[in-house]
């Protein structure tokens, strides 16, 4: 038999326990709006009530669904995470795509306008790596290899992936700073010309 559960706030009004599966439906609308309201910001860092007021809720209610601020952030990020790794992986083009137009593709993603906000909160996010956040360094740890095993289907070399990937993201970084895409457009398109021997800079392979 099903029994009713209720809970008594302090005023005395009865509330009836909301069901399991609409709560987590609840909890996870909730996390949605959390993310991107942490999108829009470009930071996690966003007081309980600045955050709460973004999202149409209350400080009280994000604790009631999370826990805790710290618990909050964790699952945010978890979210990110999981949008990411569906985002970037070398399933996500075409087959026979060249790693030109991989780089190119990826270049146009990350400088969009939309991606904006997804790059401030990377970026915000390495900073944290930077001042000690252990999670914060998780988080770029596991974008690192994320990046390095999708673009190493494309350019088998790991010592060339690895440049290619600290290159694009010192473009990214200028990027931010300037406004200006050709810059790193133009660097990482001289990096693989490089690599595949589109320019004489590099000598040709001897013929057997």
């Amino acid at each position: 038999m099903y029994h009713a559960v209720h809970l008594f706030v302090p005023c005395g009004t009865l509330i009836r326990k909301m069901p399991r599966k609409k709560q987590h439906r609840n909890q996870e609308r909730l996390l949605e709006s959390c993310l991107a309201a942490f999108l829009r910001a470009g930071t996690l860092d966003l007081s309980l009530d600045r955050l709460a007021r973004a999202v149409g809720s209350s400080k009280r209610m994000l604790i009631h669904y999370f826990g805790s601020r710290d618990a909050l952030e964790g699952a945010a990020m978890s979210l990110l995470e999981d949008r990411l790794r569906a985002r970037f992986r070398a399933g996500a083009f075409p087959a026979g795509a060249t790693l030109q137009s991989v780089v190119a593709n990826l270049w146009e993603q990350t400088t969009s306008a939309e991606s904006r906000g997804v790059v401030r909160l990377t970026m915000d996010l390495t900073r944290r790596s930077w001042t000690g956040s252990k999670r914060a360094q998780n988080f770029f740890e596991d974008q690192q290899r994320l990046w390095a095993g999708m673009l190493r289907e494309f350019l088998p070399d790991a010592a060339a992936v690895e440049t290619l990937l600290q290159l694009f993201q010192g473009a990214m970084l200028v990027y931010l700073v300037t406004g200006d895409r050709e810059r790193g457009r133009r660097a990482l398109d001289r990096f693989i010309a490089n690599e595949t021997d589109l320019t004489p800079m590099r000598k040709p392979r001897s013929s057997r």
